[in-house]
């Protein structure tokens, strides 16, 4: 488990205007403010949200 993969991914795109349910995404991703960043497990569930606002955020 200690080489567990990780996904590093940046908010670029205020979420403002979007759909509802892209803000909480957004938010589960453990992003706030416009050029924040998040490290996450690499995970078929986390890759769905990524997927889901591709459009919003960047993966670094």
């Amino acid at each position: 488990m200690a080489n567990q993969q990780t996904v590093k991914i940046q908010l670029v795109r205020s979420p403002i205007g979007t759909k509802e349910s892209h803000r909480a995404t957004v938010r589960g991703l453990g992003l706030r403010k416009v050029n924040s960043t998040s490290e996450l497990e690499d995970t078929p569930a986390v890759r769905g949200m990524i997927n889901k606002v591709a459009y919003l955020v960047k993966v670094l």
